[in-house]
């Protein structure tokens, strides 16, 4: 393996960590409304599990409120049951055609929790860049054995993967503050 696909690789890893982070930080609720809280619920459609997004429009018409609209006006009491039995902890409110999600106002307690699930996140994801560290390091230990590479270029390449990984760690923390800032802020 090429150096440089080495370092491609790492770095593609460590990003699609840092997305997937970014991704469920999206869907945890800070007090008002946001369709990425409920668009990847997943609703029984015709016998098969579907993304809420796919089979809806998901709007936002007001701060605190989201509205759901089934496209199939069938779909209208599995979308409300599958809201239900999601973590999200709101209650639906259906007229038949359209589904409304008022967003209540966090609890101080609700937002320390949601606060503790941000930190194991960001925990999860430091993992999976840790992993992907560990992965490039093999390799290019693996690199000098077989005379790939001299001594000194795996001392240089080892530092680089650290640095790029300690870049990501940093990253990985500012976003966590600022969510957790989000979160506590009333």
């Amino acid at each position: 393996m090429a150096i440089n696909d080495l370092f491609d690789t790492l770095e593609e890893k460590m990003m699609n960590a840092e997305d997937a982070m970014k991704n469920d930080f999206a869907a945890i609720r800070t007090g008002k409304a946001s369709t990425a809280l409920v668009e990847n619920i997943m609703v029984e459609y015709y016998g098969s599990m579907t993304r809420l997004r796919d089979i809806a429009g998901l709007a936002t018409p007001e701060p605190r409120l989201i509205t759901i609209q089934p496209w199939d006006q069938s779909a209208v009491k599995a979308v409300e049951k599958a809201i239900i039995n999601s973590p999200i902890g709101i209650s639906p409110v259906s007229d038949g055609k359209v589904i409304r999600l008022p967003i209540p106002p966090l609890s101080e307690d609700r937002r320390a929790a949601l606060a503790k699930q941000v930190k194991a996140r960001v925990e999860e994801a430091k993992v999976e860049i840790r992993n992907a560290r560990r992965d490039a390091n093999e390799a290019l230990k693996k690199a000098q054995k077989a005379s790939e590479i001299t001594e000194d270029e795996l001392k240089t390449n080892l530092d680089k993967v650290q640095k790029s990984v300690d870049d990501y760690i940093k990253n990985l923390d500012e976003l966590a503050a600022a969510k957790e800032k989000e979160l506590m802020t009333i």
